[in-house]
């Protein structure tokens, strides 16, 4: 495996997904992490990220001396450059303004890091600080018209560095950069793919859990289906999936669910806990407070149920890695967007021990993973809906009449997207019930109703996205039918912000 240590770049989940394309895995853990903890790993390289600090500036993180004379590859991008630079006695200069945006690299000859590039090539920049003086044993491997330290090498201790961010799409090298690394400088194969996970995972899980019973939260989403699925092959009837309504959930979806999963060959079992939910969340309307409460409560279901179906020691989540990193502050730089239900919204003592055997996939990873195991596209190809479902889509207070609202505005988007035959073209589309009411006309008289807003973003894993360029015209249609259908909205919006900096849900 690569183990990248997370500065606190905005990119460096992007470094993880072109590892992972490139067949090779890897894990991110914090710049504070301890590495002594990842010595039976099989690591054959590191990556340093980027970070938004100033490797010049006091109190900015650091790296063990010690972790230097590893002998393994190091390639350090931006930050993670700098710090190899200041610890080999290079020296530094603090720009006062920072260099963001389009460069043209040209490579010298000679360096497996850059072999095989082209003369000349774009790459995207995003730094303050410069190496103005090279660290003795090191050479300069490429530069662009502004820079002339652009990438540096010793290749004899097989440490790298490289000014831009090769992880990026703005740089059109950028993938051929990271192949170089991983197969030519730290020689992996290249070879991890979705079936040697499912072989993998399925011994994981059979030497985790043995004999033992498990309980699993499916909610008929990708993630925990592909979960059910993955576990049923390592441990057969012993899963026990468990479907809960929370109160939470869209338009008539609790009865259309569980129809749909008992067409799976599982233990299923369903539970209408909608008044315990609903009655929890009277009065809350922070989101991270809404989270946790979802989240501990679901686990005291989970905890009553495993109870009644008798000798259960396991509970189950699809926990996907975007949910980790999103929800769990590595004590580092990196902070933390928001608590997932099924991580940072766990309670702190449960009686049941975790089994999470997605939890180091991304979304697209985990679609490649339920076609090898059998799933219909009616699976594979759902949008995804947030655990806490409606609550992070009602901002302020859950309301049984603002569920209805809601409710009533999603059902039609999604019938329209399907109805223009562009539901498959977007990655996660909902509607949005915000905390304002605005004023209206209808039918000659004035309204003083609820705001709507319309969600709808393009992605390959969630880490990034872009909002839906749905045409006008369809926009208005739907419009039109949520006012003049829904009772107690008179007005729609459409968001269009992307991720960074919004995230695709609002809370």
């Amino acid at each position: 495996m690569i183990l990248i240590l997370d500065f606190g770049s905005q990119y460096t989940q992007l470094i993880a997904r072109r590892i992972r394309e490139a067949h090779v895995y890897c894990e991110i853990v914090p710049c504070t992490a301890d590495l002594s903890a990842y010595a039976d790993r099989n690591v054959r390289g590191y990556v340093l990220s980027g970070g938004p600090a100033s490797v010049l500036d006091e109190g900015t993180p650091r790296l063990e001396p010690s972790f230097f004379d590893g002998g393994l590859p190091i390639l350090g991008i931006c930050y993670g450059m700098h710090l190899i630079a200041l610890h080999f006695g290079g020296k530094l200069v603090q720009s006062e303004t920072r260099e963001y945006g389009r460069a043209q690299l040209a490579p010298t000859d000679g360096s497996e890091l850059l072999a095989d590039l082209p003369r000349r090539s774009q790459v995207w920049m995003s730094h303050g600080d410069s190496i103005m003086e090279l660290p003795a044993g090191f050479e300069v491997i490429g530069s662009t018209e502004s820079l002339p330290i652009a990438a540096i090498a010793d290749h004899d201790r097989k440490i790298y560095g490289l000014q831009f961010h090769p992880e990026v799409h703005h740089s059109d090298e950028g993938t051929n950069i990271i192949s170089n690394f991983l197969l030519d400088i730290c020689k992996f194969r290249g070879d991890w793919t979705t079936e040697t996970f499912i072989d993998s995972s399925v011994a994981e899980i059979r030497a985790k859990v043995g004999d033992g019973r498990v309980i699993l939260g499916i909610s008929g989403g990708v993630d925990s289906t592909v979960a059910a699925m993955l576990l049923s092959k390592a441990i057969g009837k012993n899963l026990h999936a468990v479907f809960v309504d929370n109160g939470l959930l869209r338009k008539n979806e609790f009865i259309s669910v569980s129809e749909t999963l008992g067409q799976l060959d599982i233990n299923l079992y369903t539970v209408d806990a909608s008044d315990l939910f609903l009655d929890k969340l009277k009065g809350v309307s922070d989101p991270e407070r809404k989270r946790k409460i979802i989240g501990n409560t679901f686990i005291d279901v989970f905890e009553k149920e495993a109870e009644r179906i008798g000798d259960v020691a396991f509970l189950a989540q699809g926990t996907l890695y975007p949910d980790v990193i999103e929800s769990v502050s590595f004590k580092g730089p990196s902070a933390t967007i928001k608590s997932h239900h099924n991580v940072g919204g766990l309670k702190e003592k449960m009686q049941l021990k975790l089994v999470e055997p997605l939890r180091e996939l991304f979304k697209d990873e985990v679609r490649v993973l339920g076609e090898m195991l059998g799933l219909s596209h009616q699976f594979i190809g759902r949008h995804p809906f947030p655990g806490p479902g409606l609550a992070v889509r009602i901002l302020g207070d859950v309301t049984p009449e603002r569920l209805r609202v809601l409710r009533d505005v999603d059902a039609i988007f999604i019938e329209e997207l399907y109805h223009y035959n562009i539901y498959d073209e977007i990655w996660q589309a909902f509607a949005v019930l915000l905390p304002v009411q605005a004023v209206g006309v209808m039918g000659d008289e004035r309204t003083y109703e609820n705001v709507v807003a319309l969600r709808a973003v393009t992605s390959v894993d969630g880490m990034t996205a872009d909002w839906a360029h749905i045409k006008p015209e369809i926009l208005a249609h739907i419009s039109n039918r949520v006012i003049r259908e829904v009772k107690g909205v008179n007005r729609v919006t459409y968001d269009i912000s992307s991720k960074p900096p919004a995230t695709i849900e609002w809370e």
